[in-house]
């Protein structure tokens, strides 16, 4: 199940709103997320553009820069993944899918606070609720082996991917960079290396 890059800590406004705002807030967030999925032809690329690297530090290099760059497709691969591992119980890919857009709507994407019948709900109540939905869904389902199965089979894509995609001569958003440590923001003109905006990813790896 994805995790992706753009699944950050809670943060959010200062002005109550209505739960179905909350939520339509939230989903306006998840589609936004889901646009910053690279092309697929370029997360595939051409075989050239896979080669091993030079040593462990490289590959941890390689993978911290393509995990940044291909964050959403990596989250895309591990969902489906899981999903088809639960393709064999079609009642158990309904709840469990369920109680996944539920942690993505009111937990990982929301900006608001919950407010259920004018209280609001707090993190941690948010955060224990969904935990035990999630132990009631496996409980009632049954299908964690299979779904640790699929998960695993999704990270393990993603990560020989990760260190085998070479990627040198990909670009990365300078805002994506900023958040994720690869580079320092300022104030001083575009430095070489950067085009409009965007932040090449040309590592000695």
């Amino acid at each position: 199940m994805p995790s992706t890059s753009s699944a950050a800590a809670p943060r959010y406004t200062t002005i109550p709103i209505s739960g179905v705002d909350v939520i339509s807030r939230s989903t306006q967030n998840l589609s936004t997320s889901f646009s910053r999925c690279r092309p697929w032809p370029e997360y595939l690329a051409a075989t050239a553009a896979f080669d091993l690297p030079s040593s462990l530090s490289a590959a941890y290099a390689r993978f911290r820069r393509n995990s940044t760059y291909f964050s959403v497709n990596y989250a895309i691969i591990i969902t489906a993944c899981a999903a088809v591992s639960l393709i064999g119980s079609p009642i158990a890919l309904l709840v469990i899918g369920f109680v996944y857009f539920l942690w993505l709507i009111l937990y990982f994407f929301r900006e608001d606070p919950l407010l259920i019948w004018g209280h609001q709900v707090g993190d941690w109540t948010v955060f224990v609720g969904l935990v035990l939905v999630s132990i009631a869904a496996f409980w009632i389902t049954g299908p964690l082996n299979s779904l640790s199965i699929g998960v695993g089979l999704g990270l393990l894509i993603s990560v020989v991917h990760g260190v085998l995609r070479n990627p040198e001569g990909l670009f990365l958003d300078e805002n994506d960079a900023v958040s994720n440590g690869l580079i320092v923001s300022n104030s001083k003109p575009t430095a070489p290396g950067t085009s409009g905006g965007r932040i090449l990813l040309n590592p000695p790896v």
